[in-house]
């Protein structure tokens, strides 16, 4: 079997990739339209294993790192999914309070790469928070399309209402000193967004390529925001000029960086559609954001 190299994949792969991952086509019509790029030694198992998340040999923080503590909790979300499930880590090394971050994930569920996010953040001296709003139909079941089909039986408003519930459990932690931001992928972004909206007090605000709100929230906004997206993104990106207008027209605190030629994705390490110098880049300017802002 040829062993694949991103640049042997054309874009169109990607954006296929890009429209299985988020529901506008079945898994079926997914392989049947990837049938055509299976071409030259390329087969049809190669590009599937190829695009597919890697969860195994990607994690950048161990679970067991003996820098941190990192263990699953319980928090109550009474307006959302009733007992939320959340994996909570920060260093060993401090002996005091520390700001905290929301994690939030994707359309999938809490799946490893989330909670590795979660663990990067504890390790630059912050106290996360990675809840999995599937729950209350039993967790992450394990797989990326299982986890997609789950999510799609909850209300999206009704998970926004888990993960202003984390806020709340977060901000009054012992280990945190009562500032407390979100950052979020994907699903994950466009929940950044709307807590936001819905919590005045939120210290900040990181959304990765993520659906924004209607122009009517944006006066709400009260929290900096740092917005990330990928240049060839043109799904979420159709959004952004309206929302940019928005802010600028209430006077909002952003900055925006869209990054050229990445595809949606580009921080999830997992898959090809990473990219490497925009994920730490983008994620080095999330950290310094976060210092900054949750003083």
């Amino acid at each position: 079997m040829k062993k694949l190299r991103k640049e042997d994949i054309k874009q169109e792969v990607f954006d296929l990739y890009d429209d299985y991952a988020h529901n506008k086509i079945e898994r079926r019509e997914f392989i049947q339209k990837l049938s055509l790029f299976a071409v030259g030694g390329i087969t049809i198992p190669s590009l599937l294993s190829f695009v597919l998340p890697d969860y195994v040999n990607t994690l950048l923080v161990k679970p067991d790192d003996p820098r941190l503590f990192s263990d699953y909790i319980t928090y109550n979300s009474a307006k959302g999914g009733g007992e939320i499930k959340g994996l909570l880590s920060y260093p060993t090394d401090n002996t005091g309070t520390m700001p905290g971050i929301i994690v939030v994930h994707e359309n999938r569920g809490l799946n490893p790469y989330i909670e590795d996010v979660g663990r990067r953040a504890a390790l630059e001296g912050f106290i996360s928070l990675a809840p999995d709003a599937l729950t209350p139909l039993g967790g992450y079941p394990g797989n990326d399309d299982d986890g997609r089909a789950l999510q799609r039986q909850r209300d999206r408003d009704e998970m926004l209402e888990d993960f202003i519930a984390a806020y709340a459990y977060l901000k009054q932690h012992e280990k945190c000193n009562g500032h407390v931001g979100v950052v979020g992928f994907c699903f994950g972004g466009w929940i950044s967004n709307m807590m936001a909206v819905n919590l005045p007090e939120l210290g900040a605000a990181v959304p990765y390529y993520g659906r924004q709100p209607v122009d009517e929230d944006v006066p709400a906004i009260n929290a900096p925001l740092l917005l990330q997206y990928a240049g060839l993104d043109k799904r979420v990106n159709e959004g952004w000029p309206s929302y940019e207008a928005a802010l600028k027209k209430h006077n909002k605190e952003y900055v925006a960086h869209i990054y050229p030629e990445v595809n949606h994705g580009f921080h999830n390490n997992t898959t090809p559609r990473y990219d490497e110098k925009a994920a730490k880049l983008s994620w080095e300017r999330t950290i310094a954001f976060f210092k900054e802002k949750l003083k």
